[in-house]
């Protein structure tokens, strides 16, 4: 079976780690702006998006290639400063359409915030929203920038599609 890894990201995090699992998998890796990344071509699919103000970048495309993504999609990564949590859930859940999450697994990957790579309006936005914010790790977090990006941490994405690769062979 053929499959490939289809990202969207906007400072380099989500395409850093799409780049990471296409290396440890063998399976190539596309940018969704880029004019080869059609999915009908593969058998499945591996999303990664960023979350910026609290929704998926991929979303448009996604609901763009339903057709396409339908029964292919098998994981979902998504990347944010925000870690694993009911909250996360959320935001995933109102930008994507159900159809695809319902086939998918979803993991949550660190993100990466630098200050110099973002608008003046997004570091206001951020600092404004520190002053508001009652955890006082994140509220520094959005002030300051962070970076949780970590290799390590695509280890159970990289099983999820070798189990999967093994089990359409043996099929």
């Amino acid at each position: 079976m053929k499959g490939a890894i289809f990202f969207s990201g906007k400072y380099g995090s989500t395409e850093q780690y799409a780049n990471w699992i296409g290396e440890a998998t063998g399976l190539p890796v596309f940018d969704i702006k880029d004019a080869d990344a059609d999915p009908s071509k593969f058998d499945f699919i591996i999303l990664g998006s960023s979350i910026i103000y609290f929704k998926l970048t991929i979303r448009k495309w996604a609901k763009a290639n339903l057709s396409k993504l339908k029964g292919r999609s098998r994981i979902l990564f998504s990347v944010s400063g925000a870690g694993p949590s009911d909250k996360l859930e959320r935001w995933v859940a109102a930008s994507f359409p159900s159809l695809l999450l319902k086939q998918m697994e979803h993991v949550a990957l660190g993100g990466r915030l630098d200050h110099t790579k973002v608008s003046w309006t997004i570091r206001l936005s951020l600092y404004i929203g520190s002053l508001i914010n009652p955890d006082p790790a994140a509220s520094k977090e959005e002030r300051y920038g962070f970076d949780h990006v970590d290799k390590a941490s695509i280890e159970s994405i990289v099983q999820m599609i070798q189990r999967f690769q093994a089990t359409q062979e043996t099929a």
